[in-house]
């Protein structure tokens, strides 16, 4: 598995996220294949065919977490900087073609969230903008084409 940054933040929701799915989702659904099972003919039981799939969805979820998790390495946030653009910036682009500008953060992959304008550092816009400084023009190839940026401002 492929290594993941991740903020101090980030890295303590996962694992209170494995948590809560460890020691409340995993006893629920074993109560509830339980259940299922104390009605008797396990052949023709929904109920219970449905608990075993939730409990194995679950095992996936909790597996997959632990993995990155285990393969997380934490950015030190005090050894950032706004020379170039790194992940954890904050960065303000201009396309050059309609001069709409735009303010994105490039965050790790497992915490982007384009609603709250957090893009992945996988991205193909993210991955144009790294290293890049104030005033420089960037090309990015994007899926509709090639795309112009200017480097407006980069901040926490």
């Amino acid at each position: 598995m492929a290594i993941t940054y991740m903020t101090k933040e980030g890295y303590k929701r996962k694992m209170e996220e494995i948590a809560y799915l460890e020691s409340v989702k995993r006893p629920e659904i074993s109560r509830a294949i339980a259940e299922a099972r104390d009605k008797g003919d396990l052949s023709e039981n929904a109920e219970y065919d449905a608990a075993k799939e939730a409990q194995g969805l679950l095992e996936l979820k909790i597996a997959q977490l632990k993995d990155l998790v285990a393969n997380a390495r934490i950015i030190d946030e005090s050894k950032l900087n706004t020379d170039e653009i790194q992940i954890m910036n904050k960065v303000k682009i201009k396309n050059i073609t309609n001069n709409m500008v735009m303010e994105y953060t490039i965050v790790a992959d497992s915490e982007a969230n384009l609603k709250e304008k957090k893009i992945a550092s996988s991205t193909p816009i993210a991955q144009g903008l790294l290293g890049h400084k104030i005033g420089d023009i960037v090309e990015i190839k994007v899926p509709s084409g090639m795309m112009k940026f200017e480097v407006v401002e980069i901040s926490f």
